[in-house]
């Protein structure tokens, strides 16, 4: 893509394998990990702080694969106004950790004409060390072009 489309101005047919998806950073404050823990009724010691994290064997607060996998989505979501997402497949492969900053970055991989499906890889990674903490794959659909 050019970087001329807005998410509001996407359309499917602009879309091609290659394009980056817009960076987003997220800021892993360990009190807005905690509040959305708790929402999601998962307020476990290594979802609400340091020290509970700790005495699970854990080097410090971390955040719910949930919350994970939402800022992927919604990352993903916001790019692409009025898709449906209609798969979501993730892998863990590292602690992300309360204090720091995230980058959430994404790449389509695939577009299929015939289905208004694009596919697109997904990653979250510490802002800092560039490690990808979550990756995974997710398909959206698009509506049919009035």
């Amino acid at each position: 893509m050019t970087g001329a489309n807005t998410p509001a101005a996407l359309a499917f047919a602009d879309i091609e394998p290659g394009d980056d998806l817009p960076a987003r950073e997220v800021d892993l404050d360990g009190s807005w990990i905690t509040d959305h823990a708790r929402a999601m009724d998962m307020a476990a010691p290594r979802f609400t702080d340091d020290a509970g994290a700790r005495r699970e064997g854990l080097p410090g607060q971390i955040m719910p694969g949930a919350m994970s996998i939402g800022l992927l989505t919604s990352t993903l979501l916001a790019w692409a106004p009025g898709a449906r997402l209609v798969r979501i497949g993730t892998t863990f492969r590292g602690l992300v950790r309360a204090g720091g900053r995230a980058r959430i970055l994404g790449m389509v991989i695939d577009t299929d004409h015939a289905t208004r499906r694009v596919e697109c890889e997904m990653w979250m990674q510490d802002a800092a060390s560039g490690d990808r903490l979550v990756v995974g794959t997710m398909t959206l659909e698009f509506p049919q072009a009035r």
